[in-house]
Formats: structure tokens, sequence, C-alpha cells
């Protein structure tokens, strides 16, 4: 037992031995090492860069499942963040809005009147400011009202008048062509079936040409198709003597990517001056209306004509969207019948039908107004 005992010993003490010889040899290759990065430092070399730990960016899925976990939590972060900074403004909107209506309890209602007319906020806001704070509430939406009306752009020259090439845009299924054949049935009634020609460039829809054919046969109007802009060169150059051509345009959607052919083909020379107008739906939208027009603005717009009034709940929508834009309206088409359902444009008859709609989709509010004396 004691040889056991000594030969442990002397092991114990040998390991310790050889573990002190280890670490003072590792002191001195670092202290070497130390010296020559001091001698290359005193030289101007600049010293080996140090080996780390750090794992790689781009590892094995391992290392990618740990990365991964740290991003997903900085994402819950940003949208706890986001989610309270809405509610702060929404709360502080709320308190601003409860402040107008205390201290301008007219302005208030005004605004929240034309918001639910359709208007944006952002332009029910500068009109009702117009209005004094203690006029009568009937006085005051009258009065807001006209002022309404002022702001509506209006085509200063009637195209049939006018004459020229007219060409109608505008997406899918809002009556362009029932459009044309309204303007051309009027046209031809004014100034005769042999001043009028109707232009088709819609190629893409099955039985577009059929339809505006037989509209032509009926009034007598030639209809021509132009595939391209080289086929309608020769086209308006055929019909160069007749005083007015109506151009019916491909109905697409502004995201649709044959949209840009079809507007670079417009706007290709055609060696005449092509008057564009944009046919836009009582129906759509605010921000479906504001859409189309940002897309279809490639092309240099004469003014807008709107349709289907007599499908439409809401009219102030239209309204707002053409007053933001400085877009001059034309016409107003409120029904199928060619060509009598399709009136010039004109403020007053707008808002005053804008309004009508709103008190039949408002019956359970009360009216400070609702006297036929007090109506636009």
């Amino acid at each position: 037992m004691e040889d056991d005992e000594e030969e442990q010993q002397d092991s114990l003490s040998s390991l310790l031995k050889r573990q002190a010889n280890v670490g003072s040899q590792a002191q001195q290759r670092g202290n070497k090492l130390l010296t020559n990065d001091r001698w290359r430092e005193a030289e101007g070399d600049a010293p080996a860069a140090p080996k780390t730990n750090k794992k790689p960016l781009f590892g094995n899925s391992s290392n990618r499942e740990t990365e991964e976990l740290p991003n997903e939590e900085l994402e819950l972060l940003r949208e706890d963040v986001n989610s309270i900074r809405r509610l702060l403004e929404h709360q502080v909107s709320g308190l601003m809005w409860q402040e107008v209506e205390r201290r301008e309890p007219l302005r208030a209602m005004l605004i929240k009147r034309l918001s639910r007319m359709g208007l944006s906020l952002d332009l029910a806001d500068q009109l009702a400011c117009y209005i004094p704070e203690d006029t009568p509430p009937p006085k005051a939406w009258k009065a807001l009202l006209r002022l309404v009306s002022d702001q509506i752009p209006i085509v200063k020259q009637d195209l049939l008048k006018r004459g020229g090439i007219v060409a109608l845009l505008g997406p899918t299924g809002v009556g362009k062509t029932t459009t044309v054949a309204k303007l051309a049935a009027r046209a031809a009634m004014e100034y005769g079936s042999d001043n009028v020609a109707l232009v088709t460039t819609d190629t893409f829809r099955i039985g577009a040409h059929e339809q505006l054919a037989i509209y032509g046969r009926i009034m007598g109007c030639p209809v021509k198709v132009a595939k391209d802009s080289s086929e309608l060169a020769d086209v308006i150059y055929q019909l160069r003597n007749r005083r007015l051509i109506l151009v019916d345009t491909a109905g697409m959607g502004q995201r649709d990517v044959r949209l840009s052919e079809q507007l670079d083909t417009l706007m290709s020379d055609s060696g005449e001056m092509i008057h564009s107008y944009l046919v836009l739906p009582a129906t759509a939208q605010r921000k479906v209306l504001q859409e189309t027009i940002d897309h279809f603005r490639r092309i240099p717009l004469s003014g807008c004509i709107m349709t289907k009034l007599d499908e439409s709940l809401s009219l102030g929508e239209f309204v707002s969207v053409v007053v933001q834009n400085a877009l001059p309206v034309a016409y107003i088409a409120n029904g199928q019948r060619v060509p009598e359902d399709i009136v010039l444009a004109q403020p007053k008859y707008m808002v005053a039908k804008a309004n009508e709609l709103l008190e039949k989709s408002a019956d359970n509010e009360p009216h400070y107004w609702s006297s036929d004396s007090d109506r636009l």
C-alpha cells in the first residue's frame, strides 16, 4: 500500500511539473510573439489579424436557426412599436378632433357632412375653413355647396363643337364604347353623319369591333380598325376630311401590361393632334379613381367624362378626385340610352346630385337644412 501511495505521489508530482513546463513554454511563445508584433509595429508593418472564435454569418442549418431567432424577436419588437405608434396617433387625432368639435362645432359638422358625401378629409377641411363659425347651419351648408361647385373644373369648349380627333381612354367596363356612340350620334344629328367617323383600337376584346360597327351602321358613320400606331395614322389620314373622329380604345385595367402598348400607340406621331379624355365611372371608390388617373397620365389628358351616374350611390368621391387633380369634366353620362343619356358637365348639377345622394343615404340623421328653400 505504501508503494502504491508513493507511486501516485510521484505521478502526481510529475504531472504538475509537466503542466508547469507547458505553461512556461506557452508564456515564452506569447512573449516572443508579442515582441515580434512590437518589432513589426516599429518597422511599420500591421500586425497579423488575431484569430477569433466568432461563428460565420452563413454556416450550416444549426447556425442559421440560432441567427434567425434574434431577427424574429427584432421583428416582433418592431411590430409592437408600430402598434403603439398607431394607437398613439389614433388617440391624438381623436383628442384633436374633440378639440375642434368643442371650439368650432359648425366647422366640425360641415367636415363630417362633406366626408359622408365622399370628399376626402383634407379637401373637406380646406373648404370648411372658409365658412364663418357664426353662420346658421342651413346657410352654412348652402354656402359650402356653392364653394364646392366653384372648385370643380369644367372643359371650357364643347368637344363636339371643336371637332378634331377625340380618343376615349379608361379601364375595362367603364362605358367607353357606349359613350363614343352617344357622342357620335349627337354630332351626326347636329353636323350630319358625313362629318363623323369612328375608329377602334380595341383588338383584345371579342366582339368589340362588331359592337361599334352596329352603332356606325345605325348612324350612317364609317367604322375603322387600327391595330397599331401606323394603322392609326393611315386611318386618320383617310378620314381627314371628317369634322369629328372618335377613337374607342381597348378597355383594360390600369395594371395591365398591355396598357403601355396602347398608350404608346396613341402617343405616336399620327400627324394630327389627338385630344384624349379619360372615362371614369361615378361608382368607383376614390382610391380606384386616383389610381386610374395616375396610370393614364402618361398621355396629356384634355379632360374626363363621368359615366354611370344613374348607378352611383355617392358622387363625392368623383368630385373630390377631379378637384384635387384639376382634371376638367366634359360630359356626364347618366344612363344607357343612346344618345339621350349624356349631358354637358355642370358643377351645380353635380353638387346638387351629390347632395341628393347624401340625403338619401342619411335619412336617419338630423337635418338642420332639410327644407327645400335651404337646398342648393
